[in-house]
């Protein structure tokens, strides 16, 4: 399925019924009065939070909404029924914009927004009937449902944001500790979509894990896939920050660890891609940069990663970070990635 994650709709909730004008015809009633009945209200447009979405794909196809009418009033005080509201499923975090004001956050599960409202329905002559006014011959018209235009942006919903360069091991990453499958391969940028997936540790604790496409310099300024993809960990609780010395920004091939360099040459390497990565999230968003990170080692099972952490742990804990060392081939390191990710939820932003 297609991946969308930014649409514009176009909403309008249904149309009033008018109110009837009509008059009571019956045996030995010569003087019957006013009857008519009141039309009935438009239906509304209707958002409802659904987890099982991660895409407004739909929306994109279909951008036009319009709620179902009133029907109008009839004889004999018969009210026309209400319009039917059209109720559409958005995902899970999809906020709600209104030229650029944010005017709804629908990241609770079946949490539900008003986007139009119906218009009302007129009254028939037999609401207007009074003392002074026995034979009212005028009804009102329904009113006209909100039509709005507006704009929606997903931005998904996890507890753990993957950040990362390109082949860093996120998509192997949450393919081993949840039951997502996302697309692996070993080539840059083989996310092309965020992916979430349910993570649980040996105690039953659970968590959802987010992997975000890889970052490249620039990606806050929409270079590489992009700096809507930023978005995408906005929410997060924490983040975690692979790093593999074997990976050069562009997601290619950087050290061979068969001919391991020297320590300096590789605790460069490690802070040279912490840094790129830092780098761009301090650009998107400063309170993002300053959310809880753990520093992943990935790939552990190679003798350069192994020695990256061994090198550079110390002065990564120095700065307030902790780290773990990880293999997703092997599963060496991935029940403390988890349990140390859950203490970091645990203890908030």
């Amino acid at each position: 399925m297609k991946f969308i994650d930014e649409v514009t709709v176009h909403v309008a909730g249904g149309d009033g019924g008018a109110g009837a004008v009509s008059w009571r015809r019956e045996k030995f009633e010569p003087r019957g009065g006013p009857d008519g009945g009141d039309g009935g209200n438009g239906g509304a447009v209707i958002f409802v939070a659904d987890p099982g979405l991660n895409t407004l794909i739909d929306f994109a196809y279909h951008p036009h909404i319009v709620a179902d009418p009133g029907e109008n009033g009839g004889s004999n005080q018969r009210h026309g029924a209400d319009g039917a509201d059209a109720v559409r499923q958005v995902p899970l975090g999809t906020q709600v914009y209104f030229d650029e004001t944010l005017v709804a956050d629908l990241s609770v599960t079946n949490a539900r927004w008003v986007a139009a409202r119906g218009g009302r329905g007129g009254k028939g002559n037999a609401f207007f009937k009074s003392a002074t006014q026995q034979a009212p011959t005028h009804a009102q018209p329904g009113c006209a449902g909100e039509r709005f235009s507006f704009r929606l942006i997903l931005k998904s919903v996890a507890d753990v944001g993957l950040v990362g360069l390109p082949n860093v091991g996120k998509s192997t990453l949450v393919a081993t500790v949840t039951q997502a499958l996302p697309k692996i391969a070993d080539y840059p940028f083989t996310t092309l979509r965020p992916s979430l997936g349910v993570a649980s540790a040996a105690d039953g604790r659970r968590f959802v894990l987010a992997d975000i496409p890889g970052l490249v310099p620039g990606a806050h300024e929409g270079k590489g896939l992009g700096l809507k993809f930023l978005q995408h960990i906005e929410r997060t609780k924490t983040l975690a920050h692979l790093l593999d010395v074997t990976t050069a920004p562009d997601g290619g091939s950087l050290l061979d660890s068969e001919h391991l360099q020297s320590d300096d040459a590789v605790a460069k390497l490690v802070f040279e891609q912490f840094e790129l990565i830092d780098r761009e999230l301090q650009l998107f968003s400063t309170e993002l940069a300053q959310r809880r990170r753990l520093i992943v080692f990935t790939k552990g099972d190679l003798p350069a990663n192994r020695r990256a952490h061994e090198l550079t742990h110390a002065a990564f804990e120095a700065r307030g970070y902790q780290t773990v060392l990880i293999s997703s081939a092997t599963g060496d390191g991935l029940d403390s990635l988890k349990e140390l990710l859950l203490e970091q939820i645990a203890t908030g932003r």
